[in-house]
């Protein structure tokens, strides 16, 4: 099939709303499909061959005329779907939502259009606010020493609270050498310093012997690596 263009996509969006009993007419007053039915109800679709800005811009700006608004894009059979469709599937749509507009797909097969998708219809969009994650934003921020992570960092892991707690255990074992659990829990302060240990998520303890655990050559990496964050722990300033 030769490349889509946006004018590709009017045919089958013009018969799916003529199908549902709207009259419809393209390239009004700058909206590429309008559809009017039973004299006042107006529907708005912008056409687009893949999902973009661009087209979540056009919704926006024809929701100053109604409120029923979608927005169309291309899924071409036997090629990939536009990457941000591909990738943010499910981010697209919680998008839409949050801005009250419909979304459908185009489907073309290599003889032409095969059908239309409608994936969500407008509709006023109350965001419900999640108890448990904002609770545990709240705590990981209480936690946390200081700033340790500028924000957008890409260039090492994320310094969390859970992190600056087990580079507090390696510090002290590098210091004190092999130490039981609830010693290095009584000297550091780290109340889960025994359960850091036992679990040993990022290969920096060793447990030598019951309950006594010392530093693996990737602890003293780390406390290389994150050589900043272990001086601001240790001299209990903050950022």
């Amino acid at each position: 099939m030769s490349r889509l263009r946006e004018t590709d996509l009017y045919p089958p969006v013009k018969a799916f709303l003529e199908g549902q009993g709207y009259d419809v007419k393209g390239e009004v007053s700058d909206c590429d499909v309008v559809g009017v039915r039973d004299e006042d109800e107006l529907v708005v679709v912008e056409l687009k061959t893949a999902f973009n800005l661009p087209l979540i811009l056009q919704g926006v700006r024809r929701q100053d005329v109604t409120d029923q608004v979608y927005l169309a894009f291309a899924v071409q059979a036997g090629r990939p779907v536009a990457s941000v469709w591909r990738r943010q599937r499910r981010d697209v749509m919680k998008l839409c939502r949050r801005l009250g507009l419909g979304l459908m797909t185009v489907r073309f097969e290599a003889a032409g259009p095969s059908g239309i998708e409608v994936l969500l219809d407008p509709a006023p969009y109350t965001p419900r606010k999640h108890a448990r994650r904002r609770g545990m934003l709240l705590r990981e921020f209480q936690r946390r020493v200081g700033d340790p992570n500028e924000g957008g960092v890409t260039r090492r892991k994320i310094v969390t609270a859970y992190r600056q707690d087990a580079l507090r255990c390696a510090a002290h074992l590098d210091r004190a050498g092999a130490t039981r659990a609830a010693v290095l829990k009584a000297e550091t302060g780290v109340s889960r310093a025994p359960q850091i240990l036992q679990k040993d998520h990022y290969g920096w303890f060793e447990r030598v012997e019951r309950g006594v655990y010392a530093l693996t050559p990737q602890g003293a990496e780390a406390l290389a690596a994150y050589a900043d964050v272990v001086a601001q722990l240790q001299s209990g300033e903050t950022c």
